[in-house]
Order: C-alpha cells, then sequence, then structure tokens
C-alpha cells in the first residue's frame, strides 16, 4: 500500500509549540480469510482507514492477501477485489497453512489473521498459528463455542504472545466481551448475565403482538434478510447459546454447548423436513406461539427470547415472560442487550445495548479488536 509518512509541521516559533518527532512507523501484516459480507466490509473499512491511521497513529495496515473458499489471493492490494475475484488478482488454489506462512513472513513482522469465514475447519487452525506468534482476529463462533479441548489449546498458544480476539463473537460490534473482560480484570466478579443475543428472534417478539400469526412475521423476517437462509437456525436458538458458551468461557467457566439448556422454537416434526417443506408448514408454529403469547398479556408482561447465565454455571436460553418494567421490556426492532450482574453492580446491572447484527457493525467489531492489538506493537525496524 502506498501511505504517506507523517510529516513535520512548519508551525511559527511564535505559536509556542515545538515541530512534533516523527514517529516510527508500526507495520502490521493482514490477512483475511473469509471475503464474504462480513469480510468484503471488513476489507472497504480497512482500505478507507489506511490513510488515516498512517498519518495520526503510526500504523501501517499492510494488507497481504485474501483467501476465498477455493482460492486465495496473495499481496492483494486492489480496491475491486471483491467484485471481481475471477480475474482481479494472480490467484492460487486455497492452502491456508501456506497463506498463513506469507502473511507472517520471513522478517519478523508483526502479523494477524483474521477469519470472517464461519468455517469449523479454518477455526481448527487458530492454535497452530497462535503458536507461530500469529495474531488472530474472528467474529467466527465456532471456535469459541466449539469442543472445550481446542479452546483451552487456543488459550494455551497464546503462550506464545500471540493475541486472540473474538469481540464480534457476541452481538456483532457492541462492546460485550471487552466490558466483560474489564471487569474481569479489574478485580469484579460475575454473578450473573441475561440478555437477548438474536437480532431475528429480538425482531419477532417485538412484533408479534396478536395482529399477525407468528408464521407470517417468520416469512417476513425470511424476505426481508433477517433471518438465515434457512429460518430454523435462528428459531432453534442454538446461535443464541453458542454466544453465551463464549461469555461463561471468558468468566473462566468451562461451559460447553451441551451443558445449556436450550429449549427452541421449532417443533420436532418442522425440524426434520427439508427447508421448502418446513416453510410450507409454518403455521404449525402459530397455536403454540399464540399461547406464549396469551400467557404474557394474561401476566401483563411481554415475550422475549433470554439467554441465562448463572453464578452456579447454569445456562439457559428459552422463551420468557417478563414483566413490562423489566430493561428487556423495551428494546427496539433488532436491538440485542447484555446485563452484566456482578459484585460491583448488583443492585444495578450494567447493560450494553444496540444493534447487533449486520455486516457493517460485524465487520466493525473486528476491525476495533485488530486496532486493539495493534495498539500494542512496538515499532520494529
Amino acid at each position: 500500500m502506498n501511505i504517506c509518512a507523517p510529516q513535520l509541521a512548519n508551525l511559527p516559533p511564535s505559536c509556542g509549540f515545538a515541530a512534533p518527532t516523527l514517529r516510527r512507523q508500526r507495520v502490521l501484516a493482514v490477512g483475511v480469510i473469509g471475503p464474504g459480507r462480513v469480510g468484503s466490509a471488513l476489507l472497504e473499512q480497512l482500505r478507507a482507514a489506511q490513510p488515516r491511521l498512517a498519518r495520526d497513529s503510526g500504523l501501517e495496515l499492510k494488507l497481504c492477501g485474501v483467501v476465498a473458499s477455493k482460492r486465495m489471493w496473495l499481496d492483494c492490494d486492489d480496491a475491486e477485489l471483491n467484485g471481481r475475484h475471477g480475474g482481479a488478482q494472480i490467484w492460487r488454489p486455497n492452502d491456508l497453512d501456506a497463506f498463513a506462512e506469507h502473511v507472517r513472513g520471513n522478517d519478523g513482522r508483526h502479523a494477524l489473521l483474521i477469519d470472517c469465514s464461519a468455517n469449523d475447519a479454518v477455526a481448527a487452525h487458530y492454535p497452530h498459528w497462535l503458536a507461530a506468534g500469529l495474531h488472530v482476529v474472528t467474529p467466527n463462533k465456532l471456535a469459541g463455542s466449539g469442543p472445550l479441548s481446542r479452546w483451552q489449546a487456543i488459550r494455551a498458544a497464546c503462550a506464545s504472545g500471540a493475541r486472540f480476539r473474538y469481540e464480534a463473537t457476541v452481538c456483532a460490534g457492541l462492546p460485550v466481551v471487552q466490558t466483560l473482560r474489564d471487569l474481569l480484570d479489574t478485580g469484579d466478579e460475575l454473578l450473573a448475565v441475561d440478555g437477548m443475543f438474536s437480532g431475528t428472534l429480538a425482531w419477532l417478539c417485538n412484533r408479534h403482538d396478536g395482529r399477525q400469526p407468528f408464521s407470517a412475521l417468520v416469512r417476513e423476517a425470511h424476505a426481508l434478510g433477517y433471518t438465515e437462509p434457512d429460518p430454523r437456525d435462528d428459531l432453534s436458538g442454538l446461535d443464541v447459546a453458542r454466544k453465551l458458551v463464549i461469555l461463561a468461557r471468558e468468566a473462566g467457566w468451562p461451559l460447553s454447548l451441551e451443558d445449556v439448556d436450550l429449549q427452541g422454537l421449532v417443533p420436532p416434526a418442522l425440524a426434520a423436513l427439508p427447508l421448502d417443506a418446513c416453510m410450507q408448514r409454518l403455521e404449525e408454529l402459530d397455536a403454540p406461539m399464540a399461547a406464549k403469547l396469551a400467557e404474557a398479556h394474561a401476566a401483563g408482561g411481554v415475550l422475549r427470547h433470554v439467554a441465562q447465565l448463572d453464578r452456579h454455571g447454569r445456562a439457559s436460553v428459552r422463551l420468557l415472560v417478563l414483566p413490562a418494567t423489566h430493561a428487556f421490556a423495551h428494546t427496539r426492532l433488532t436491538d440485542n442487550i447484555v446485563q452484566f450482574s456482578t459484585r460491583r453492580y448488583c443492585d444495578n446491572p450494567l447493560i450494553v445495548q444496540g444493534p447487533g447484527a449486520g455486516p457493517e457493525v460485524t465487520a466493525a467489531g473486528v476491525f476495533a479488536d485488530l486496532l486493539r492489538i495493534a495498539e500494542s506493537l512496538e515499532a520494529r525496524a
């Protein structure tokens, strides 16, 4: 990347300020895995920020390559890469280990891999990459919520000095993981976590007021792109359970997915069907959801999809009736909200709330992790 070095200011003596000292540039080599919706948004954000970071922070971000599902482009410096995969670069077949070695180089530079792939096979490489001194940043939930043995291997590999950051695995760009980490690092004690971790389910609960069947709302959300291609991936609550596991492990509790009491919204009869057949039979969701809504109205409350983790490590994900005065009763649209109850924040829990989905905000969460790592890097010749 052609990035100009910071220029010395020509201040007249009368200003009373000495000319600033030219700082040494810190160079961070970056490789991106998975140029999909989030990865493409991230590449655009990185390119837009490069001149400002070089000028104001002395940080040069050097994009060394991009890996897609079958191909990889090395030393790519094409602003239109994501729109012209077929001919924008000289490409090679996908080889993750070769790609990691290319990004790391042999000159002792700082190097970082960003995995936006949502692929378990990519996550399996993290321990090796971290042990080799490569920093890893990801919105991929499969590492933080996958097999506990792999998670422990990832943490052990960070003894190399490499850093593993995953803010965007929980609520996209919202500072949820970092907030929890700050609480624990400053000596606070986590007592409980409660949250609405699914923008899709938040939207459905906010809209489900009895005027339309629940199935009609699911179809509308699907048409708007709020759900996964298969809406059952959202309605099952599995993605929410993964986020709860990630937070539990961040707090030091060895929770696994099978430890979560997960109560999904999809009955077994629909779960077993092909997608097209399931979409045709979504009306089977209407009666149980209408009964839940009636229960909420009778109690003067609201219906919300909530993940909970208590001080004993007990975890659950389910549809709950909450009082109308509850903080979760006042969320809007696709808002995510996380409530931390701690020794310090016991009478009035600490709340993080805002949009928790979408490629732009997710990419911003990844970018923020990259910058946190970059802040700790020393300049190298």
